[in-house]
């Protein structure tokens, strides 16, 4: 495996040097941003990557004022508590994407993130979770969230701004290139090679897990 300073430098000759590299880095909010960050927008960002997944995502991008609209702002004790009548209706509703399936887990979703206030908040457990066990975090989204399997939980991650790497097809490239796995990472021997290749990264550059990922996607 490649120290990180030669996989950027493979990636700064690929995008015009150093400078132009940097320009094109992802840094996440800091610890205190994330735990401040109100349950709705965990809630919100949550369900536009579970409504994005296999769908096109300039759709949904369109649509999501009527999203934020009719799912009451993604109030997380309106959308855990929402009977037949709100659900018929939200099946019916034009300003969203009508899939009854994904439209459940706006339910399940706020039901969990109701759950974790016992754990210390959204913010807290989520923005909180240690970068190091980075994957840790992604079963925790898998076993207790709804549809959050996939790169589904790690782009809401991203997107909610907290420190994540993201398995794209570039960065699982790269990974394989560097002898960590031999195919996109599934089981969670080969998760827990990813996290460990990462947190060598981590400890020769001193930079972010969303840092690092983008550094492996462009370093092809």
């Amino acid at each position: 495996m490649h120290h990180f300073d030669e996989i950027l430098g493979l990636a700064a000759a690929r995008h015009g040097g150093e400078a132009a590299l940097e320009a094109k880095l992802t840094r996440p909010k800091s610890p205190a941003e994330l735990t401040a960050m109100p349950e709705d927008r965990w809630l919100s960002v949550i369900t536009k990557c579970v409504f994005q997944a296999g769908f096109n995502w300039k759709v949904i991008e369109a649509k999501w004022d009527g999203f934020e609209a009719a799912f009451d702002g993604f109030d997380i004790g309106r959308c855990a508590l929402m009977d037949d009548e709100k659900f018929d209706a939200l099946l019916q509703d034009a300003r969203i994407v009508r899939n009854g399936t994904k439209i459940a887990t706006v339910r399940d979703n706020a039901a969990f993130l109701l759950e974790l206030r016992d754990e210390g908040g959204a913010g807290q457990v989520l923005g909180g979770w240690p970068s190091s066990d980075y994957v840790g975090l992604l079963d925790l989204l898998k076993r207790r969230g709804s549809r959050l399997g996939g790169t589904t939980a790690q782009y809401a991650m991203r997107f909610a701004g907290r420190d994540s790497f993201i398995l794209s097809r570039d960065v699982i490239a790269r990974l394989i290139a560097e002898g960590v796995v031999d195919k996109a990472p599934a089981s969670k021997k080969a998760m827990a090679q990813v996290q460990a290749a990462f947190n060598t990264w981590m400890e020769q550059s001193g930079r972010s897990l969303s840092e690092i990922s983008r550094v492996l996607a462009m370093s092809l």
